[in-house]
């Protein structure tokens, strides 16, 4: 997306209080335009063409589609998009089911408020976000159940990896290497191939469940 242009976000949301609150939250920050808060998915293409956002905040509980399923059509109609899943829940079915769909972060709706504006910005620059919790039953889960495979990656690849895992930007990758945006782009290819992944979200879930950094 461009830098100069704020970040546009789209709110599902069937809480009447929280999407309330989300909604003001947006609408009285720089850099973020709130383009519409919906609450359930239904006719989710068509409101999804109206509004034309760069990232989706997602309820993951939503009476007709949920979540999960909401996130399954967008990644597929609106591959550019990025989705953030938000709930009250944290149990890993609804965990790996999220990230297999597509998403690119998920927090709890407890998440304080710079936190929530943070991991928006974050996602929106091809980053991935998660809350504590989350990325410590993401390790955990991966840890138990899946057997490790030998990975070569360089020195530098591994900081890349790393600062993906830590939820930073490819622009925030380049100032905290002190490298250009494309080396940043060139390393992270090389990344997705080495891993055989195809998307942030799918290396981060990698290099966790792996221990590559």
């Amino acid at each position: 997306m461009n830098n100069d242009q704020p970040i546009g976000v789209v709110v599902f949301e069937d809480n009447p209080a929280l999407r309330d609150s989300l909604a003001l939250l947006l609408q009285t920050t720089e850099g973020i335009e709130l383009k519409a808060v919906f609450p359930d998915a239904s006719r989710l293409v068509s409101r999804m063409e109206q509004s034309m956002p760069d990232v989706v905040l997602m309820d993951i509980q939503m009476p007709g589609i949920n979540g999960i399923e909401a996130v399954q059509i967008i990644k597929e109609k609106f591959p550019q998009v990025q989705v953030m899943m938000q709930t009250v829940f944290d149990a890993d079915d609804k965990v790996f089911a999220s990230l297999c769909a597509g998403a690119s972060g998920y927090i709890l709706k407890n998440t304080e408020p710079a936190r929530v504006i943070q991991a928006i910005k974050e996602v929106a620059a091809g980053g991935s976000f998660f809350t504590a919790s989350i990325a410590k039953k993401i390790l955990h889960t991966f840890q138990q159940h899946t057997k490790a495979e030998y990975i070569q990656l360089t020195a530098r690849e591994k900081d890349v990896l790393q600062l993906l895992v830590d939820g930073s930007s490819y622009k925030m990758i380049a100032a905290k290497l002190d490298i250009g945006f494309g080396t940043v782009h060139t390393h992270i290819k090389n990344i997705y191939e080495k891993l055989h992944v195809n998307s942030a979200s799918e290396a981060v879930a990698k290099a966790i469940r792996q221990r590559l950094v």
